[in-house]
């Protein structure tokens, strides 16, 4: 049974990170939106997370910035000190965001169940969301939540807010008359990246068939080194940016995109969100949980030959990560450039970027 009949005044979503699980998250709260458009929504969310949801109508967001300590907590507590929620929906099972709801009164806290959850998370909630029956993917999972306050499943889509100024700079950097692949080479977590020699293999077929490539991501070290690496590797004129972007001026780009090509990382999602094609690159993680949710098919996997070579034939569970530091070396150049012209062909990127220059 749903636990609302009729729409909450007022419920809290509880996502701290990361970038592409808040991403994902944005999906389940604007499907709570448009069939109960009345429900106040408060989401407690990290300091970088919140620069996606700037802009979201009727997403009233509270920072929570863990780097503070202790004072995050304090400062978290006492601006939500005199409301209370007819729901939490407590989204992350991560220790420090099960202590964050300490101090958030709700009736009704919702969490993983023990499926799903993990960090002693059902200790800190009193309602279990049960997981989905053979749907691994997070935002099925996510969905669930949803699903049990009461608001009825439907296709997950975004609406996200991009301005102008965001719009003006991705464009300069794209080409209206070529077609534009961007590339995040790198991950926050170093073992989720492929080599160098790899995207620079993948940059050279793509710029032969007349492609303009761009290189983007984070400001860390571990990717800028990466980036400089896969330059310098190539003859190829590449477009570096990599640490030159807000965080929605990475999306504003990846919207302007023709195709994406990420690891497993939060640019992954957002290319997803804005209905860009993305071509995700997979070994720790089973894509069928973490890919981008729409362009699963267009994944590049070495995860189920990683788990082999561990000596497992298939994943115990739903979320099995692979060990190994260097899985990732395991995806194969020529899979990657056999994906990309698969791609480019499904979606009809080279005829489309051809057509609109005829017509111009």
């Amino acid at each position: 049974m749903p636990l609302f009949k009729t729409a909450p005044n007022a419920i809290c979503i509880l996502r701290l990170s990361a970038v592409g699980d808040v991403c994902n998250t944005i999906a389940m709260a604007q499907m709570i939106q448009r069939q109960w458009p009345s429900t106040r929504i408060t989401w407690v969310t990290g300091k970088l997370e919140q620069e996606l949801l700037q802009g979201l109508e009727g997403i009233r967001v509270v920072v929570f910035d863990k780097k503070q300590g202790s004072s995050a907590y304090r400062s978290l507590w006492a601006e939500l000190a005199n409301e209370r929620f007819d729901a939490l929906l407590h989204c992350q099972y991560a220790l420090r965001a099960s202590i964050a709801t300490l101090g958030i009164k709700a009736r009704f806290k919702l969490g993983f169940d023990r499926h799903r959850s993990q960090d002693f998370q059902t200790l800190f909630t009193n309602h279990k969301v049960p997981s989905p029956i053979d749907k691994p993917h997070v935002l099925d999972g996510l969905l669930a939540f949803a699903q049990e306050l009461g608001v009825q499943l439907e296709k997950p889509c975004w609406d996200l807010n991009i301005d102008v100024a965001d719009k003006q700079w991705a464009d300069k950097q794209l080409l209206q008359q070529q077609p534009n692949l961007v590339i995040v080479p790198g991950a926050s977590k170093a073992y989720k990246n492929w080599h160098s020699q790899g995207y620079a293999q993948i940059i050279e077929h793509a710029s032969s068939k007349g492609w303009k490539i761009t290189l983007a991501g984070s400001p860390s070290p571990v990717e800028q080194i990466l980036a400089t690496e896969i330059v310098s590797k190539t003859s190829v004129a590449i477009n570096n940016i990599v640490g030159k972007s807000t965080l929605k001026q990475m999306l504003a780009l990846l919207k302007g995109a023709d195709l994406v090509i990420a690891p497993d990382t939060g640019p992954t999602h957002m290319a997803n969100a804005v209905g860009t094609p993305v071509i995700g690159l997979y070994a720790h993680h089973n894509p069928e949980r973490t890919g981008p949710y729409y362009f699963r098919d267009y994944v590049v996997s070495a995860y189920q030959q990683a788990l082999v070579a561990e000596g497992r034939s298939k994943a115990p569970n739903w979320r099995t990560r692979v060990k190994d530091p260097q899985a990732m070396n395991r995806i194969v150049a020529s899979d990657v450039i056999n994906m990309f012209d698969r791609a480019s062909l499904a979606f009809n990127i080279e005829r489309n970027i051809e057509a609109k220059a005829a017509s111009k």
